[in-house]
């Protein structure tokens, strides 16, 4: 299950992924982290047994957490299969098919959005 984060000033200071590690015995894999000065926000990975386990603790060290949903959505009817998807994708959700057409495997998607800023006919969208 793939979980957004974010929380405030005060958190970001505390080791929150490790106090739930710890706490949880739980693998977390970060995907990706954006640490500010008064707030942060990262998407981090956990395995499915452990999910309401890792939430709880999470929510109770002041960090708020949202389930996200599949990732990215190709619209079909405006996917003109150009590619470029293909290129920056860090995790390389899109392919060619045999009839090069670009196909998606979601279950990969981290929620970067770079296809989604890419695509040139607004044929991905991210949903959270």
């Amino acid at each position: 299950m793939i979980l957004r984060l974010r929380f405030d000033v005060k958190t970001s200071r505390e080791p929150v992924i490790s106090i739930t590690t710890l706490e949880t015995k739980a693998l977390i894999n970060i995907l990706r982290a954006n640490i500010g000065a008064r707030k942060g926000e990262m998407i981090v990975e956990v395995e499915d047994g452990k999910v309401g386990e890792v939430e709880e603790v999470l929510r109770s060290l002041g960090v708020e957490v949202q389930e996200l949903g599949e990732g990215i959505v190709k619209d079909e009817s405006l996917c003109i299969h150009c590619g470029l998807c293909i290129s920056v994708c860090p995790v390389e959700v899109f392919r060619f098919n045999e009839e090069w057409k670009v196909v998606a495997d979601t279950e990969r998607c981290i929620h970067c959005g770079f296809c989604v800023n890419v695509c040139v006919t607004k044929a991905l969208t991210l949903y959270a």
